[in-house]
């Protein structure tokens, strides 16, 4: 951006709706007032013609009315219009215009007014030419020499030169190996016309070989004659360009020397009138338009140009000597005299911006008021100075990647679902397992506070729920303006869904033309995929939710299976799933706890989660405010682990499937190109069984290709199956562990990062990367242990999921140890986290065994609580055995080498040093006693087992240091026997 603006001197719109290019303006006496003041000449591609006289108005005032002469409305659409001596019997300057099919030329005077309204203008039609080609473009000059009067020449779209000399028409030619018109333009000092061709090359032609060349009506026919006989058209110079020119220029600067300047795309040209280059700059922007005029400077030319980005740059040469703000971008640019200031630039823009103006600057008047000194309290500046400090860090805290929402929406939803389900089911398969399909209707209110268009709702919902309709297409809204629609959801696959609730998403376009989205979720009733049955009593999977409220009659929880349940006992409620297995809710009568119970362990989740959402709201709408779910464990890690060992294992044959596909394809063809090679040959050979081998292997493709699809279908609901199950440790961590909705929403993150699988990216790498990535910052042991570089390579499928439970045994470990979840840089500033009760934090120790555990054996489940003497057995344990700990400790660091975890490294790394040996310790320590005899009271506080072995060992350190001391004394004689 330049520092200075273009002052505006005059300015106009020009219209509404019309376009204008680079021929649509002019500049000269037309009137041929003698007075020496220019007139602007614009014309537009609707066909109106205007003239203007510009003159400066006064600071307070507008722009008057009567700078524009003549306003006209032409019948065809304006290309270009120029000024010239184009009448034989006058030296007039007249009004050159060209149409697509015809050229006129007009004579314009004003006659002087007697009365306020001014002189008056009128544009006579002096002589016009039917065009036969369509046109493109015109330049004028007294070609051949003439002098006095100036002849036109006209290129059509089809590359032909048409010349008029003034009310005749004098011949036309063609260009050879013509393809697309380019720019045109006259050089008076060696009679010649400058164009630039298709092949992006810059050509000249002189008047006297076109005027002798081989004449023709059509093209064909100008390459016909130029074969047979005739003089041939032939360029006096071509230059390659290398790029589309936009326009060329030739001033009349020096009758000694002309220059030609061509403005290219991104490279701006001076040549020489024989075609060699005088100098070339290159652009570092993309220009619109340029004008070349004389400089004070002998040997130099000064050249104006606009660029795209609303910039008038003046050159001298190559050299930039000045840019100015323009208020659009140009596509016209011309220097004029008007009355008060000569040597103002016009500009014109696409859109009819008409603007006169001046680079340069005005002086300023202003001078800044003295500011009254005052005393500067410093207490107020150190306070303000906390408080901005303070606003600086919360704002750093956050790490939104969304931008947050405005605080009035311009399209509001509102998704209500039925509290019935619908009495005529909508679900395309009515009956599964012998139980009815049901289908429940849900409304969306669409309401609109401002204007908005084409509005677009589409509606999702989890695998393998459906919906009647997907997507819905909103006539425009005005403001205040309300819609409703409705759908059906139902169950359509022969599996529960991961979760219940469904996203309604509409997008539309505002008042202004951006696009926008809004979202709204929906929750679907559990009666959609359960019905009510009697209750199991021995089941294999069991999940118990304790309560800090004394237990409540089920039948009030779930009044709407009550009312069908085969078991009136008010302290058991059993659902069965349509699609899956018997899930029984007991509730104890003595104590506050409630068991969950399947046999299947991906079955409880919807049902868990029901019976935690419910309990909240029957004991808010009570108005008790302190209740409180909690899970004491253990946490069904084991459990969990068979379901992901069963979706990896469908991975892996889905990728087996497709490796022995490819290799039946590449055999199945080798057979095909032979069978095709004998089938082709001209002596017939027999076939050795290749026919009965290639029905074989098709059989194979075939029985491999229906197995795959099965598998395909069979891991999507595996992948189904492990959503539930995630979803359902995701909750007991959170109530294990009391965590909050941030840290919840994290967790969920990084378990659930995938809404589906793909054979590009699966759910057992992103998970493993995720939780890895939390290991090392938030969950790390301390800051220090943080890695510095946290980028991973490519995500690829793993050979086992042995890494991925590590890491996953090691994540709930952490959050059991008071860990947490965090995105923020001080996630790991040593806080007091309040652990659920009946829960003691683990002390280090025993938290690295109870992780070499397992690591090595897959330990599936973890017991909250601790017992003391296990804590003090393991204390003993951990002296009397060093030797073994530090080959686990060996084992875990090459294991985690061998998986290139730069986490397990350190943690393997680090534990030796935490769990050394307390005999070495003592080693220490004892060579410290003997140096300091005030030390020794201390080893008598030890146990009778350290005494011991660290007198053992303080001998043998003992007769280390005297040694050590006898090799010293002996150096220390000799040496002083050399001096």
């Amino acid at each position: 951006m330049s520092l200075f603006k273009a002052r505006d001197w005059w300015a106009s719109v020009l219209g509404e709706g019309e376009e204008f290019d680079q021929g649509c303006l002019c500049v000269g006496d037309v009137d041929n007032s003698g007075n020496g003041y220019d007139k602007i000449v614009v014309g537009s591609y609707m066909g109106m013609l205007r003239i203007f006289s510009p003159h400066p108005a006064k600071p307070d005032e507008p722009m008057e009315a009567d700078a524009q002469l003549l306003e006209v409305q032409l019948p065809d659409p304006i290309i270009q219009v120029e000024m010239g001596k184009f009448v034989s019997c006058s030296e007039l300057l007249h009004l050159a215009v060209l149409h697509p099919r015809k050229l006129s030329v007009y004579a314009v005077s004003g006659t002087a007014g007697n009365i306020e309204h001014g002189d008056q203008y009128q544009m006579r039609l002096v002589y016009e030419h039917n065009l036969q080609r369509t046109a493109c473009n015109m330049t004028y000059g007294p070609f051949g020499g003439v002098t006095g009067h100036h002849f036109i020449c006209i290129q059509s779209m089809d590359g032909m030169l048409m010349f008029f000399e003034q009310e005749s028409y004098a011949f036309g030619r063609f260009l050879p190996g013509f393809l697309l018109p380019g720019p045109l333009c006259y050089c008076i000092r060696t009679d010649s016309f400058i164009t630039v061709s298709s092949t992006r090359q810059v050509e000249c032609y002189r008047y006297e070989t076109l005027a002798v060349a081989t004449d023709a009506d059509t093209k064909h026919e100008t390459d016909q004659q130029s074969k047979s006989s005739g003089k041939r058209l032939t360029a006096e110079w071509i230059l390659v360009l290398g790029e589309e020119a936009l326009d060329i220029c030739v001033p009349n600067t020096s009758p000694v020397m002309s220059s030609i300047f061509v403005l290219g795309e991104r490279n701006v040209f001076c040549l020489k009138d024989n075609g060699q280059i005088r100098f070339m700059k290159k652009l570092e922007f993309n220009p619109s338009c340029f004008l070349p005029y004389g400089s004070v400077s002998e040997g130099s030319t000064n050249f104006l140009m606009g660029n795209h980005n609303n910039m008038l740059l003046v050159y001298q040469d190559v050299t930039l000597k000045w840019a100015a703000q323009l208020s659009c971008v140009p596509v016209v640019v011309r220097v004029a005299n008007f009355q008060g200031l000569k040597g103002l630039v016009v500009t014109l823009s696409s859109d009819g911006h008409l603007q006169c103006s001046y680079m340069g600057t005005d002086p300023s008047f202003f001078t800044a008021p003295k500011v009254d000194a005052r005393e500067v309290n410093y207490d107020d500046v150190d306070t303000e100075m906390k408080m901005l400090q303070k606003v600086i860090r919360e704002a750093t805290k956050t790490q939104d990647i969304l931008p947050k929402a405005e605080t009035e929406e311009e399209l509001t939803l509102t998704a209500i679902v039925s509290s019935n389900l619908d009495e005529v089911s909508c679900a395309v398969i009515p009956e599964m397992n012998g139980m009815p399909v049901p289908s429940v209707t849900v409304k969306v209110k669409v309401k609109s506070h401002a204007a908005i268009q084409i509005p677009k709702m589409t509606v999702c919902v989890p695998h393998p729920l459906a919906v009647t309709q997907e997507q819905f297409v909103l006539n425009s809204m005005g403001i205040g303006s309300e819609t409703v629609k409705s759908f059906s959801v139902f169950l359509n696959g022969q599996y529960p869904p991961a979760d219940l609730c469904g996203d309604i998403a509409v997008s539309y376009s505002s008042a202004t033309g951006v696009p926008r989205v809004s979202q709204c979720k929906f929750t679907l009733p559990l009666r959609l995929v359960c019905y009510p049955s009697s209750a199991s009593k021995n089941t294999k999977y069991k999940i118990t939710v304790d309560t800090n409220k004394p237990p409540v009659n089920l039948n009030e929880v779930f009044p709407d299976f009550s009312d069908k349940s085969e078991n009136k006992d008010c302290s058991a409620l059993a659902f069965h799933l349509i699609t899956g297995s018997r899930v029984t809710v007991l509730a104890s009568k003595t104590s506050q706890r409630y068991r969950i119970q399947s046999e299947s362990f991906e079955d409880i989740w919807l049902v868990a989660k029901e019976l935690v959402q419910r309990f909240d709201q029957h004991f808010a709408s009570l108005g008790v405010k302190d209740f409180r779910n909690s899970f004491t464990g253990p946490v069904p890690l084991s459990e969990y682990f068979e379901v992901v060992d069963h979706h990896f294992e469908l991975r892996v044959n889905a990728q087996k499937y497709q490796d022995l596909l490819s290799e039946r394809a590449v055999q199945f063809r080798a057979i095909q190109r032979r069978l095709l090679t004998r089938f082709k040959d001209k002596t017939p050979g027999p076939l050795q069984n290749l026919d009965t081998l290639m029905e074989g292997t098709y059989r194979q493709i075939i029985a491999l290709a229906d197995a795959a699809e099965d598998n395909r279908q069979g891991l999507i609901q595996a992948f189904t199956h492990l959503r539930r199950a995630t979803h359902l440790l995701i909750m007991l961590l959170s109530l294990w562990q009391g965590l909050s909705s941030e840290q919840t929403t994290i967790l969920e993150a990084t378990l659930l990062p995938l809404l589906q699988d793909t054979p590009q990216l699966g759910w057992e790498e992103s998970v493993d990367a995720a939780v890895s990535h939390l290991l090392k910052t938030c969950l790390s042991r301390s800051p220090k242990d943080q890695a510095i570089s946290l980028s991973t390579g490519p995500l690829t499928i793993p050979k086992d999921t042995s890494r991925l439970k590590k890491h996953i045994t090691l994540l709930c470990d952490r959050l059991g140890k008071g860990g947490r979840l965090s995105l923020s840089s001080e996630a790991n500033v040593p806080t007091t986290v309040m652990m659920p009760a009946g829960c003691e934090p683990i002390p280090e120790p025993i938290a690295e065994q109870e992780e070499e555990a397992a690591l090595q054996l897959d330990t599936a489940k973890y017991i909250k609580s601790k017992q003391p003497s296990k804590r003090i057995k393991s204390k003993s344990d951990s002296s009397k055995e060093p030797s073994k700990e530090k080959e686990s400790e060996k084992d875990s660091t090459k294991e985690s080498k061998k998986d290139s975890a730069k986490e397990e490294s350190k943690v393997s790394s680090k534990e030796p040093k935490e769990s050394k040996d307390p005999s070495r310790v003592s080693r220490k320590g004892s060579t410290k006693e003997s140096k300091k005899e005030s030390l020794k009271e201390l080893s008598k506080d030890k146990e009778s087992s350290r005494e011991k072995e660290s007198s053992k060992e303080s001998g043998k350190d003992k007769t280390k240091v005297s040694r050590k001391s006898s090799v010293k004394v002996k150096e220390k004689k000799s040496e002083a026997g050399d001096s």
